[in-house]
């Protein structure tokens, strides 16, 4: 079986779809009866990886700029270069699949090689119509276009259920199935926690629609019934010097630490030295990154976009999104309950270990593959 992905992320670059496209790699690596070739981009210029014996990636420059924020000239430039290079590769390969990540670009880059090779699209949050307010605009224009892709592939996958039932606003008959993102629960474990201050952390690109101002700004208001806690905020984005200033207005620099971005490889120790989580997103499909945090024990606040009503039970606390008060109260409700924190983090561990392993994701889209 000879399988094309198409993703323009690809760690470092991107974020959960990035994240799911390395491990499903990982899980496919070494597997004799499949051959795959990943198009994706580069941080820096032009590079062909041999993944494994059985997987290459072809990285295309595409003149990043910033690791988790795309422009439209980036996008274009990936778009371009792998039209070109695909129809290199299909003169000397036949493809059985080609693996779209985001139905806009790559889905409709796997459209126009429709006739050659049958295409499955995963929908992973910006690209459904409704899901970012940054590109209200252009959904207005892409949507049909959406459509006409979801409507020729041979399987349409969310990475979530709020994802699926947004997509299904747009085109309400098509036929959508669900897959979730894994998490690896033995690199990412509970650890000791430190009898000092109570560590807050945040893991997201610093961008708008991550909510992270309302993080920020929630802050002061627990300062003034506990000031035994620090917030570490580990990322980068174009709003990074936007919320290292929001810091210094609010005066709350001693307690607030930007750690900019992390290797993914170390961060798991950032992790583990943590109490509580929060992610105060705008939208999301499903979060790694929120994943991570449960597989390490902790407990979650979270906004109530689609990702996180799905995962959140009692192992955390849904907010209401853009609401500093609400996520202040959450968080002093959690520090200052050491029972209820120990058992958030039980039941946010017991979840990633009974039902998310990255195995059950990649054998699921393995099931796709053969299927289709």
């Amino acid at each position: 079986m000879n399988i094309l992905i198409l993703n323009y992320e690809f760690p470092p670059l991107g974020g959960g779809a990035a994240t799911a496209t390395k491990h499903l790699l990982e899980e496919f690596s070494g597997k004799e009866d499949s051959n795959i070739d990943l198009i994706t981009s580069s941080a820096s210029g032009y590079d062909e990886e041999q993944f494994s014996q059985n997987i290459r990636i072809y990285k295309l420059n595409v003149g990043k700029k910033e690791l988790h924020y795309w422009t439209q000239k980036e996008i274009l430039s990936y778009s371009l270069q792998a039209i070109k290079l695909i129809k290199k590769l299909v003169r000397s390969k036949k493809y059985d699949l080609c693996h779209a990540f985001f139905g806009v670009p790559c889905g409709a880059i796997a459209y126009l090689f429709r006739k050659k090779i049958p295409y499955i699209v995963s929908l992973r949050g910006s690209d459904v119509p409704g899901y970012n307010k940054r590109f209200s605009i252009h959904y207005i224009f892409l949507t049909p276009l959406i459509k006409r892709i979801w409507k020729r592939s041979k399987a349409v996958i969310a990475n979530s259920l709020g994802l699926k039932e947004l997509a299904l606003k747009s085109s309400p008959k098509q036929e959508i199935s669900i897959i979730y993102n894994g998490i690896d629960a033995d690199k990412f474990k509970p650890g000791l926690r430190n009898s000092g201050k109570i560590n807050i952390l945040t893991v997201s690109r610093l961008i708008r629609r991550k909510g992270v101002r309302y993080l920020i700004e929630a802050i002061p208001l627990v300062l003034k019934k506990d000031k035994n806690i620090k917030l570490t905020i580990v990322g980068g984005g174009n709003q990074e010097q936007e919320l290292q200033g929001l810091v210094k207005e609010l005066s709350i620099s001693d307690y607030v630490d930007f750690k900019a971005y992390v290797n993914r490889e170390k961060i798991n120790k950032i992790y583990s030295d943590s109490d509580v989580f929060v992610l105060p997103s705008l939208n999301e499909g499903m979060s790694n990154t929120i994943l991570e945090a449960m597989a390490s024990g902790l407990p979650i606040i979270s906004t109530n976009t689609s990702g996180g009503l799905e995962l959140i039970r009692e192992n955390g606390i849904l907010v209401p999104m853009e609401d500093s008060e609400s996520i202040a109260n959450a968080i002093l409700r959690i520090i200052n309950d050491k029972e209820l924190r120990a058992y958030m983090g039980k039941k946010s561990r017991e979840m990633v270990e009974e039902k998310m392993p990255w195995k059950n994701m990649a054998e699921k889209y393995l099931e796709v593959y053969k299927k289709c």
